[in-house]
């Protein structure tokens, strides 16, 4: 098998500045690297959880979609907080908007920093290409 960087627009900076690549393929499994609620436009972090935990999944879709697979196909999802209590409800609702059933194993970690002061969660993700095709969860 053969193992491949995943890097969408404009993420390949990251890989040559920081040396990681935004998900890794190899055969049909995606590791995505985290993703946090930052505005690639402006490279700014957003205001409020709401905001960033859309980004970062907007960030785990792209990347996904880059390495030829979709949100449905994620099997594992592993999230970092840094106020893990306190912004759990409004995380959760936003996660819905994004994952739907037969949702995978979740597990969320509270943290005490992230990359950035103002960055409240950061979502990593893996992956099956195809896996998410079945509505019926089968």
């Amino acid at each position: 098998m053969t193992r491949r960087s995943v890097n969408p627009p404009p993420s390949g900076m990251l890989y040559d500045r920081l040396h990681f690549s935004q998900a890794t393929r190899v055969g049909d499994m995606i590791w995505v690297s985290g993703q946090v609620g930052i505005d690639v436009s402006t490279m700014t972090p957003a205001d409020g959880m709401d905001a960033q935990a859309r980004l970062a999944f907007e960030g785990v879709r792209a990347v996904l979609e880059a390495g030829g697979a979709g949100l449905q196909d994620i099997v594992e999802l592993t999230t970092f907080h840094t106020d893990l209590r306190g912004d759990m409800d409004a995380f959760s609702r936003v996660k819905d908007e994004y994952i739907a059933a037969p949702y995978p194993s979740w597990t969320a970690v509270g943290v005490g920093q992230l990359a950035l002061p103002e960055l409240l969660v950061e979502i990593r993700a893996v992956a099956v290409v195809g896996c998410g095709d079945h509505a019926d969860g089968s």
